[in-house]
């Protein structure tokens, strides 16, 4: 691997005291070229803009998928990355998905750690903050016909980031728009999914709403995800999520909090669950509290959900009592290295030596 290292780090522009997400980007970013069948030209180098043909792929048939994930500090600087093998796995399910081709192990975990490395002192420091890393993957020749690129282009660029949601949510139950459909991509991190997600999103904005929740595209009548997170229902005293299929993304922030709660004695359901259960609970009080929960986001609890024009609030709990708050202290625990990992998910970023 190639590395060519800044001569003018812009870290000195960055006020890690007012974090914006996606705001400023860390200094290198890691670059591999896939052509002729092989991957070839792996390169570490400062961050900047890339040149491609007005014909790649990627602009005309939509072939790009990508990864989040998050590096953490602990109290001694010490540099963490939390499951990156999950998003290894699951950027290759979503590529070969899109017809792409598979990226090496080697190449991804190696051109991962040592751009983190690197760039160590963009990790923000205080709990709760990281390095959101953004590992992509699009196709950069063609010609104009519906086939796959021969040729892509894999790439990980990286921002500091603080609390994604800053609030309690207001989710808007969606009954016309779908995010995916059965048979699609919705399991994918395809580029196209978040793209169209935007509109309806923006129409549940103009009216209050922080998000939409998705339903199934058929009826409309079974609960999915919730804008880019997976879900969480505390109803009857059993946490309850929607089970991953072809319609959602199996989330890694999701299965770990899976495990966690399991681990602390809750009991979880992944199963189908359908939105006259949640209303009917809404109105009983047998649902008790709602959450999303995704790499970004980590974990943001529901205030209100809407549905048919009508608005019903969830119980307004103190912080000691939300599930949501106590898994996710749970897990930030472990991703900043304040408490033992008994699942194995926390990795030790080494300090690499560079000519």
């Amino acid at each position: 691997m190639k590395i060519e290292k800044t001569l003018h780090s812009r870290i000195q522009k960055m006020d890690f005291n007012n974090i914006i997400f996606g705001n400023q980007y860390s200094d290198h970013m890691f670059c591999s070229e896939f052509k002729n069948g092989k991957w070839i030209h792996s390169i570490i180098k400062p961050f900047g803009n890339i040149m491609f043909s007005p014909i790649s792929l990627v602009f005309h048939y939509g072939q790009a998928v990508f990864e989040g994930m998050k590096a953490y500090k602990d109290r001694n600087e010490e540099v963490f990355l939390f499951r990156p093998e999950e998003n290894f796995k699951r950027m290759n399910k979503s590529a070969f998905r899109l017809e792409m081709p598979a990226i090496p192990e080697n190449i991804f975990m190696n051109g991962l750690k040592k751009l983190i490395d690197i760039d160590r002192n963009w990790i923000p420091k205080h709990y709760g903050q990281s390095l959101y890393i953004r590992p992509f993957l699009i196709a950069t020749n063609g010609v104009l016909s519906a086939k796959p690129s021969e040729d892509y282009m894999f790439m990980i660029i990286s921002t500091p980031a603080d609390t994604y949601y800053k609030h309690p949510l207001k989710i808007k139950i969606e009954e016309k728009y779908s995010r995916s459909a059965s048979g699609g991509v919705g399991f994918t991190k395809a580029a196209g999914n978040y793209a169209s997600s935007f509109y309806p999103t923006r129409l549940a904005n103009e009216k209050g709403y922080d998000q939409i929740l998705w339903t199934d595209s058929s009826t409309h009548t079974m609960i999915e995800e919730s804008g880019t997170m997976n879900v969480f229902f505390y109803l009857k005293n059993k946490l309850v999520t929607p089970k991953a299929n072809d319609n959602i993304l199996s989330g890694i922030t999701c299965k770990s909090i899976i495990s966690l709660a399991e681990k602390e004695g809750f009991p979880v359901e992944e199963r189908n669950l359908s939105v006259s259960e949640i209303i009917e609970g809404l109105k009983s009080g047998e649902l008790k509290e709602a959450f999303g929960c995704g790499t970004a986001a980590v974990v943001n609890y529901f205030e209100t959900i809407s549905f048919q024009e009508n608005d019903y609030d969830l119980p307004n709990l103190s912080e000691e009592k939300r599930i949501s708050l106590y898994l996710k202290k749970r897990l930030l625990d472990i991703q900043h290295n304040l408490s033992e990992d008994p699942f194995g998910w926390r990795i030790r970023l080494k300090k690499y030596h560079y000519k």
